[in-house]
């Protein structure tokens, strides 16, 4: 296990350094001049865009400013102008002159809560409707469940959400409107903040989850170890969750894996609907105020979540088939 765990870990930092390098150049050496984009729209004095590229360290080799920018994110950086950047250092906002690193963690738990709530809900309703649909196979259940499915893959988190708002929160009153969670000093009001949102995120997922988990458990219904426990007197019950439903689970472990990008992207699409002050619009406000260090931030702090969240899956996978440890 360690050894797998020691490959993947591996894998995983040089897939971090390949993002920060092509994340870097793409942000600060295409055309557009960061400094200029600090400067402001209305900039046209040259010796104020020089004073900027050195304040920025722009005026040194390209291999040098990537290495202090990786070097700062783990050690700090002291900026060419004084600025003292503790680590983790992502630099200084171009519209408010501040550490990234600060207004990041404050914003993160927003997105967080979305994304692990977000797949509570949708890997429960998808796979518990998908394991009774499979249950049912071929009876009303199964054909009702299925309709669901297809009608809640259908929809779109901006569309259904402002519906739900309306209906469960406004006419209804039976959930908030959604706003920004504070676990430490109001944990309950955070949780009931957040429970809309999430069903709303969990309703494009959970409905593929849920065709996937059916299609999954009849295939493992029809193998021959499971006839041969079922010709030896074992229940239908036991079997269904002794053997079917664990041959069926790291194919969803996997499926899930692969998800995570797009668990967090529609996280973003979320809290946008919700208006809530998550990664999501940090990042669209840092693209409409052309900060790109907010930009490079938010791009190399997500991934670098997705990439920590697949070790775990992977890891995940690992205990329930050991045979993936050899691989």
């Amino acid at each position: 296990m360690l050894r797998f765990l020691t490959r993947r870990v591996l894998g995983a930092i040089v897939i971090l350094l390949a993002i920060t390098a092509v994340t870097y150049f793409l942000f600060f050496v295409l055309p557009s001049d960061p400094a200029r984009l600090a400067c402001g729209k209305n900039c046209s004095n040259p010796d104020v865009v020089k004073a900027i590229h050195h304040r920025m360290g722009l005026d040194l080799p390209v291999y040098q400013q990537y290495w202090d920018y990786i070097r700062g994110i783990f050690v700090g950086r002291h900026m060419p102008d004084g600025q003292n950047c503790p680590a983790p250092c992502f630099g200084f906002s171009f519209v408010n002159d501040q550490p990234i690193w600060p207004t990041l963690t404050d914003r993160y738990p927003t997105t967080l809560s979305l994304a692990v709530g977000g797949s509570a809900a949708f890997l429960v309703i998808g796979v518990g409707l998908g394991m009774l649909s499979a249950w049912q196979q071929g009876k009303t259940f199964d054909r009702v469940a299925s309709s669901i499915s297809l009608v809640g893959n259908s929809v779109q988190i901006y569309f259904i959400g402002p519906l739900a708002i309306a209906l469960f929160a406004d006419n209804l009153g039976w959930l908030d409107h959604g706003h920004d969670p504070t676990w430490s000093s109001d944990p309950t009001g955070s949780f009931s903040g957040l429970v809309l949102p999430c069903l709303v995120m969990s309703v494009i997922f959970w409905s593929n989850y849920s065709r996937q988990t059916r299609s999954l458990m009849v295939e493992q219904l029809a193998e021959d170890h499971i006839r041969t426990a079922r010709a030896k007197g074992m229940s239908s019950r036991y079997v269904f969750f002794r053997y079917a439903l664990r041959g069926a689970a790291a194919s969803i472990i996997t499926i899930f894996g692969i998800d995570l990008g797009s668990v967090f992207g529609g996280a973003i699409i979320t809290e946008a609907t919700f208006g809530l002050h998550g990664l999501g619009t940090l990042a669209v406000n840092a693209v409409l105020g052309l900060d790109l260090p907010m930009e490079m931030a938010v791009m190399i702090f997500s991934a670098s979540a997705i990439v920590i969240f697949n070790i775990l899956v992977d890891t995940a996978y690992a205990i329930i088939d050991p045979r993936i440890r050899l691989s």
